[in-house]
């Protein structure tokens, strides 16, 4: 009997992979109505002024890391890994393809060369573990309105609350408070996630609730260690999700705690981590007399991320509706692909 050919689409934001993509990059995710809710002109230009005025000092910061982002390189790793356990005794014939919403290859490209290879089944797995409508929600989108494909499709919309992906967090948290820290009594945990303007929660997104969730289950197994959830890359005028990173950071300078720094919400190594994360908000402990400071890696290609991911599609593939989810919402939030799916 032939296995079933599945092809699994993982996807995420993409990035720059040298100077002279920044500004296109940029201009690219400010178009984007999910990040930018105006009309289609008025958001093009917008998204113009914007990418031109920002790109000279991003271009400085993607620099720091050799004038790119990692993101592609380290997605491939995930897609090698995953494709090599999934074809590890599941009774498939996996395929992993890469798609990026705001750089090359994009997601639009994949479906191109998914539906060129044929599968019997697509399954559409975001590199986001919690869901938002500013990147899930988007890049589903972006694969829909490209999709020609005749195969069905199954989207995962989250896994925040995998087993897997929870467990990888406290296995490298304990280890990294045992070889970086020692003492755990004078440590603080901060788990700092993308942050979001406040009205896009107040409109019905479910990102903030499941951020919290993801942190619950790794603290239920951590025990009692002090902690807190904060939120970086704050920008513009409008209030946002909080505490912020940077506040908090601050704040356990004043109460003379070390600091671990957990990326909760990014499982690849990219600007936000190794510039925002590594550098910046170093410089900030430095200044605010936090003695220790230490950044937890992101998952990468952790085992346990790749469990998660591999049980995720898995799960998909078992489903009988097009959307499956591992975070159980007290209510369904206004983005729910699975409720737009019944």
């Amino acid at each position: 009997m032939t296995a079933k050919r599945v092809a699994v689409l993982v996807f995420n934001l993409g990035g720059p992979e040298k100077q002279a993509d920044v500004q296109g990059f940029l201009y690219n995710l400010f178009a984007d109505r999910r990040i930018i809710d105006l009309p289609w002109g008025i958001r093009q230009g917008l998204a113009s002024v914007i990418s031109s005025r920002r790109a000279p000092m991003a271009k400085k910061n993607y620099a720091l890391m050799g004038g790119g982002s990692p993101i592609l390189s380290e997605t491939r790793d995930q897609a090698v890994a995953l494709e090599k356990h999934l074809n590890k005794g599941a009774g498939i014939e996996a395929k992993v393809f890469i798609g990026m919403r705001y750089w090359h290859p994009f997601i639009e490209n994949s479906v191109k060369e998914i539906e060129h290879w044929k599968p019997d089944e697509v399954v559409v797995l975001p590199l986001y573990p919690q869901f938002s409508s500013t990147t899930t929600l988007s890049g589903f989108e972006a694969f829909k309105k490209a999709w020609r494909g005749k195969a069905p499709v199954k989207y995962v919309c989250c896994y925040s609350d995998n087993d897997h992906f929870v467990e990888a967090h406290v296995l490298l948290i304990r280890e990294w408070l045992k070889s970086k820290v020692g003492d755990t009594s004078n440590v603080r945990l901060l788990f700092s996630a993308h942050g979001l303007p406040e009205k896009i929660i107040k409109n019905g997104d479910p990102y903030q609730e499941q951020v919290e969730s993801s942190v619950a289950r790794i603290m239920a197994q951590l025990g009692d260690i002090d902690h807190v959830i904060c939120y970086q890359s704050r920008v513009g005028p409008l209030k946002w999700i909080g505490p912020s990173t940077d506040d908090t950071i601050q704040a356990a300078g004043r109460d003379g705690k070390a600091v671990m720094l957990i990326p909760i919400a990014f499982v690849s190594e990219h600007i936000e981590t190794l510039v925002e994360l590594d550098i910046e908000y170093a410089e900030l402990a430095e200044k605010a007399g936090v003695h220790v400071y230490r950044r937890v890696p992101a998952l990468r290609t952790n085992k346990g991320l790749i469990q998660a991911l591999g049980a995720e599609v898995m799960k998909a593939l078992g489903a009988v509706g097009p959307v499956i989810g591992d975070h159980d919402c007290a209510k369904c939030h206004k983005f729910c692909p699975k409720k737009r799916a019944a």
